[in-house]
């Protein structure tokens, strides 16, 4: 008894000590916001808080306007990766074939791939068709760069419901988007919401490809967080207070999210 009880303690203990070490920069970054730029190089706890930082990046820039490129741009790329992604796992979970495994083994290896390694073909593509700074452009770009995660999730979603109960939709005369939209989906709710949710997160943290394939008309909130950087003087205080307010309304949602997120994750875990 004294021995489980020890272990249940140590346990908490770590977990307490790991989420401590992972919520401290996020501490740190609100408690910049609130410093002054000549207090905001100093790491000290108590000071006299300011929302001057705020107000100065309310006024030079529209936060807004980021904003809804962000929401745009993450819900419309997660939206186009589940379109493509449900048939893809569909079809690789209940229709396999001697290539099923090596095309899902291919589709993860295109995420080892450096973002900068096509950089140079995609921008002149874009250039090319009148794609740059655009939403369609990032949404398709979003989508692309999360699919091969969505597919694999949905995947092992979909590899979890018993084979039975779609042959007893076909046998009831269901075609095949049948299955899917009345009884694969319903079926695997938590499993596809919680990749709709990390798709979501995914997309509204990208940074690399807004920064380069944007610059002002479709600029989400990471071109508005980098917009606060500057090598001509100090800046800490107004970038932390441009990056809490960008990443307030992700952190909300996955806060309210949470358990819908961890159910889905846990899907299928326990028979």
């Amino acid at each position: 008894m004294r021995t489980s009880t020890t272990t249940w303690v140590l346990t908490t203990l770590l977990g307490w000590g790991v989420a401590v070490l992972m919520f401290f920069p996020i501490f740190w970054m609100v408690l910049t916001s609130f410093k002054t730029e000549g207090t905001a190089i100093i790491p000290q706890l108590f000071f006299a808080p300011t929302l001057e930082s705020y107000a100065e990046v309310q006024s030079r820039a529209d936060y807004l306007s980021f904003a809804f490129n962000s929401v745009a741009v993450s819900v419309g790329g997660t939206a186009l990766a589940l379109a493509f992604a449900i048939p893809a796992a569909y079809a690789m979970a209940f229709h396999p074939s001697k290539r099923t495994r090596g095309t899902l083994l291919w589709m993860l290896s295109t995420k080892m791939l450096p973002p900068v390694g096509v950089l140079v073909p995609i921008y002149l593509l874009f250039r090319t068709i009148g794609l740059l700074d655009t939403r369609i452009g990032l949404i398709m770009i979003y989508a692309l760069m999360n699919l091969p995660i969505v597919v694999w999730m949905l995947f092992t979603f979909f590899k979890e419901m018993p084979n039975e109960i779609l042959e007893a939709g076909r046998m009831d005369g269901a075609k095949a988007w049948g299955e899917v939209w009345y009884l694969l989906l319903p079926l695997t709710l938590p499993g596809v919401a919680s990749t709709a949710l990390l798709s979501l997160i995914l997309c509204w943290n990208e940074a690399f490809w807004s920064l380069n394939l944007t610059s002002s008309a479709a600029a989400p909130l990471t071109t508005f967080i980098a917009s606060f950087s500057s090598p001509e003087g100090l800046f800490f205080a107004k970038l932390s207070a441009a990056s809490t307010i960008a990443v307030a309304p992700i952190l909300v949602f996955g806060w309210l999210s949470q358990r819908q997120l961890v159910r889905g994750l846990t899907f299928g875990a326990v028979k």
